[in-house]
């Protein structure tokens, strides 16, 4: 059974405040994008690449990407849809029952590495699904009634969610199958560790990921991936 790693593209990137894809917008002579691409490729735990781009993007990303720098693991190119979980079912479906181990992850996070990947690995095959991630750094209080500090949350058990986050194909697949089948959801869905908790009630597993290991969101992230790169 193969290994995948699903590599999404489709985002808009609105706080970036720019009329380009943040994923596309040039990091160290590359675009954002490509700085995980290459990860993936290098990786000789990974199988293939699915790269999920947005809708009437994939020539521009077979020519523009895969073809020009080289990606021979990039198997598939396709659409995403509406929201990020859309996104992912899609690519999802792209896998093929051939696949027994998906990685799913945001293209806007350049700095992935093989290290990370081999924990994850390891951690999925107990577990079934694991994410990457990394304690907190700073306090975290919640704001109370006009906006003043309410609780103070212990510090200890809170975690910054990152991407890869890895499953067993089948339970993940199975998850979005039935995410797709709801008329409405009741809570906002914003990674795929809350789709299979919210359908199945599975939890995953937190596993080390890296403060490198950044997404580009503002043009300030930018900057600080940048200042990241500045030795690869």
């Amino acid at each position: 059974m193969k290994t995948t790693a699903i590599v999404l593209a489709a985002g808009k990137g609105s706080r970036m405040k720019s009329d380009a894809r943040k994923q596309y917008m040039m990091l160290k002579g590359r675009p954002v994008i490509c700085h995980s691409l290459a990860v993936f490729e290098q990786c000789g735990l990974i199988d293939e690449i699915i790269l999920v781009c947005g809708q009437e993007e994939e020539t521009m990303c077979r020519e523009q990407i895969v073809q020009k720098y080289q990606y021979s693991k990039v198997k598939k190119i396709v659409p995403g849809g509406k929201e990020r979980y859309h996104s992912v079912y899609e690519g999802l479906k792209a896998a093929g029952p051939d696949c027994g181990t998906v990685l799913i992850h945001d293209g806007a996070r350049p700095f992935p590495d093989e290290d990370m990947i081999r924990r994850l690995l390891d951690a999925v095959r107990e577990s079934g699904a694991c994410v990457a991630g990394m304690p907190v750094k700073d306090t975290i209080r919640m704001s109370g009634d006009g906006g003043y500090a309410a609780e103070t949350l212990p510090r200890d058990r809170l975690w910054m969610m990152q991407t890869p986050q890895v499953f067993s194909y089948p339970l993940i697949l199975h998850a979005h199958q039935e995410l797709m089948r709801l008329d409405a959801l009741p809570v906002q869905i914003t990674d795929d560790a809350m789709v299979l908790e919210y359908i199945t009630g599975q939890k995953a597993k937190f596993v080390e990921g890296s403060y490198r290991n950044i997404k580009i969101t503002t043009p300030e992230d930018l900057l600080i991936a940048e200042a990241l790169s500045g030795g690869r």
